[in-house]
């Protein structure tokens, strides 16, 4: 049976033990709570046996809290010294390389001016599309949106970037802004355009093969954009660039600001006469049919180059699409025989030398030398003339004679003074051309070099010798570049003034004389000087003279006192093939045309009327005749001739206008045109030429009232 346990029982067997009265509590001591604190002492003297007796616990307290406090505030202050003074450097490069990129900044080039500010080559922002592969994230959207923005196939594209490792790829260079917005507007994540420079030439062909062109780098590859680098290329600087968080770009320090900047570079070329030379050229080229053909104007005062033209032109904003042989240089770079261009140095040498004068008698054998190595044929025959005949003839065996005077190193030694052999102080790439030392002359050398073969010269050389003959003899550089203040060079003389005049002479005979070879180069109020060439060219495969030539033309304007300098170059012309008739139909339009825009014509023609209207005591007159239909128009009502009957005629820029329209045809068109503005009348020009062949309105025609518009037309062509 389960039995409850026996408490009871066990209570009473305690019954009997006293039991202790319950401790009470004073009420107040048990409000108060300071029970525990009155036994705090006893514990402590159990603990540390009185040590702490006497103690100020709650200043202790504070104490403590301040000295804590203290600690902390040293350990701080020297973390931060640690920081700054022991880690600070390399803590500070780190920051440096991980919130900031530097870039290498190429720059805009300079640009090319002419003489009169006239921008050829210029630099403009453009845009290149890039991608970093490592941040694209959809290949396959990538190449699908890009590929057609850029024009390329999307499946080249995803297999060119999807396995690239590389962090920075070009997909296409400098594009146009219709593109780079579209690249822009699709904001594909790792594709980024980036700013570069494009080189525009406002001009398109005007002077390409002179100026040349540069790569997608920016850097000149051709001409004066390869020659001239280093002051049209900016020197590299590097741009620092701030980064966020992010490794967005967001900020660009003072570094950046100033974007390097090459420097402008001003050419002596005017843009006008230019466009001038390059029209003649190329019209030649297309009459004749010529291989290539060129032209060189230099200003003979100062000996700067105003034109430098050549043809099949080429365009520098084009280059991918020509060719080398039609961006050459070859005024400069192709060395050619000159023939009979190279005559007036060989006469200015003799009659320096005293070996001959104007007037000493050369036979020319009739047209035909046989000699004991090879013979001699002209293109005329000649008996005995003067030695400025055979310059006005042109004859090979009078030419060979006089250098056979002259003597391998005397010859020698005024071809080098002439600057034949060397390259010229202008800065393009240009070649030496050939000139064999005096001693592996032998006498056959002698003969053909004095009539323009067994040598090899540039244009650009060709140029130089005329201008060292047309300034008095005296060597002057020529110039292509315009610098700021004055350029000290030295000058050497190569011939005495008085040989000077005399080839002058003798070249105003070759273009003047009704028996010159130059006829054709002849300019209608002013006088011309020149020479004509018709070399042969050598034939590589047979190493012998072939059927093609090279016809040449140089020639100066006014002969008296030269202004231009005009040296023509028609390289293999199949139609007709000689320097008289190609080359100095060019010249002609050049130099008539180029006098007329300067105004030069209209002072060469008065000054040309006042010498033929000398009285004849003063010595013979020189020049042609001219007409009375070329003698400038005199106004109607002109009371000032009218009241001294001797019926003097004003040249047109001083002449008041006549009551009606005069008759210009057949007068030149400056001439024309002055005519004109003195009725306060700007007529407008058609066609191109030099002479005016038809009016509108009819000569006779009444001036229109004042406050009335009508058109005035002058139609040109050559006389």
């Amino acid at each position: 049976m389960f039995k409850l346990p026996s408490w009871r029982g066990s209570r009473k067997r305690n019954r009997n033990k006293p039991v202790s009265a319950p401790v009470r509590t004073a009420p107040s001591k048990l409000l108060d709570g300071r029970q525990g604190d009155a036994d705090k002492p006893g514990i402590r003297r159990r603990l540390f046996g009185g040590l702490f007796d006497g103690v100020d616990w709650g200043r202790a307290r504070i104490n403590l809290v301040v000295a804590l406090f203290c600690f902390f505030w040293l350990a701080l202050w020297g973390r931060a010294w640690y920081l700054q003074m022991i880690a600070g450097p390399h803590l500070a490069n780190r920051a440096e390389r991980q919130h900031t990129a530097t870039e290498l900044v190429a720059g805009r080039r300079g640009m090319i001016l002419d003489r009169n500010g006239q921008v050829l080559a210029r630099s403009v922002e453009a845009l290149s599309v890039y991608a970093n592969p490592q941040e694209i994230k959809d290949f396959l959207k990538m190449a699908n949106t890009l590929g057609p923005i850029l024009g390329q196939e999307p499946q080249k594209l995803y297999d060119e970037l999807s396995r690239s490792r590389r962090r920075f790829v070009w997909l296409k260079r400098k594009v146009d802004d219709k593109t780079a917005e579209a690249v822009r507007k699709a904001g594909i994540e790792g594709i980024g355009l980036s700013k570069e420079f494009d080189r525009v030439y406002p001009f398109t062909h005007m002077a390409g093969q002179l100026l040349g062109f540069v790569g997608l780098d920016d850097k000149g590859l051709e001409g004066l954009e390869r020659s001239l680098e280093a002051r049209l290329g900016s020197i590299p600087a590097r741009r620092v660039v701030q980064r966020d968080a992010m490794g967005r770009r967001f900020y660009l320090d003072e570094e950046g600001n100033a974007a390097p900047r090459g420097e402008d570079v001003t050419l002596t070329l005017d843009a006008q006469i230019q466009f001038i030379a390059e029209d003649a050229v190329a019209a030649v080229a297309k009459e004749y049919d010529a291989r290539w053909s060129g032209a060189l104007v230099v200003d003979v005062p100062t000996g700067e180059i105003l034109a430098w033209a050549q043809y099949p032109f080429f365009n520098p904003n084009t280059y991918r699409d020509s060719s080398p042989a039609i961006y050459r240089n070859r005024l400069a770079a192709d060395a050619l025989e000159p023939g009979s261009t190279f005559k007036p140095f060989v006469i200015a040498a003799a009659l320096q030398e005293g070996k001959i004068t104007p007037t000493t008698p050369i036979d020319c054998e009739n047209g035909r030398w046989e000699t004991k190595r090879f013979s001699i044929r002209d293109t005329s025959v000649q008996g005995v003339i003067t030695a400025s005949k055979v310059l006005r003839y042109s004859s090979n065996i009078g030419m060979a004679k006089i250098g056979l005077e002259l003597g391998s190193r005397v010859f020698h030694d005024y071809l080098r003074k002439l600057g034949f052999g060397e390259r010229t102080s202008v800065p393009v790439s240009e070649s030496r051309g050939i000139l064999r030392p005096a001693r592996d002359w032998s006498e056959v050398d002698i003969m053909s070099t004095a009539f323009g073969q067994s040598i090899s010269v540039t244009c650009l050389q060709m140029a130089q010798a005329y201008l060292t003959l047309l300034n008095n003899g005296v060597y002057k550089p020529l110039r292509l570049l315009r610098d700021n203040g004055a350029v000290q060079e030295t000058y050497q003389r190569v011939f005495n003034e008085r040989v000077c005049k005399q080839v002058m002479e003798m070249m105003r005979d070759v273009v003047e004389a009704k028996d010159g070879t130059g006829r054709r180069a002849r300019i209608e109020g002013v006088e011309v000087g020149g020479k004509t060439g018709t070399a042969q060219k050598a034939d590589h495969r047979t190493g012998e003279y072939g059927s093609k030539r090279s016809a040449s033309f140089a020639g100066f304007v006014p002969a008296s006192r030269p202004r231009y300098l005009i040296f023509v170059m028609v390289d293999e012309p199949t139609r007709n093939q000689y320097g008289g008739v190609v080359a100095a139909a060019a010249f002609r339009e050049i130099a008539s045309r180029a006098l007329t825009w300067s105004g030069a014509l209209g002072a060469a023609e008065q000054e040309k009327r006042q010498e033929e209207t000398r009285p004849a005591a003063t010595g013979r007159q020189r020049g042609l005749k001219v007409s009375r239909e070329d003698v400038p128009y005199m106004a109607e009502n002109d009371d000032a001739a009218s009241s001294s009957g001797s019926g003097m005629r004003l040249p047109g820029h001083l002449s008041r206008a006549s009551s009606k329209v005069p008759d210009v045809k057949g007068k030149s068109v400056r001439y024309a045109v002055e005519l004109f503005a003195r009725a306060g009348i700007v007529p407008e020009i058609k066609g191109s030429g030099t002479h005016v062949v038809r009016q509108s309105p009819q000569p006779g025609t009444p001036w229109p009232e004042e406050g009335k518009a009508a058109s005035y037309i002058l139609w040109l062509s050559e006389k």
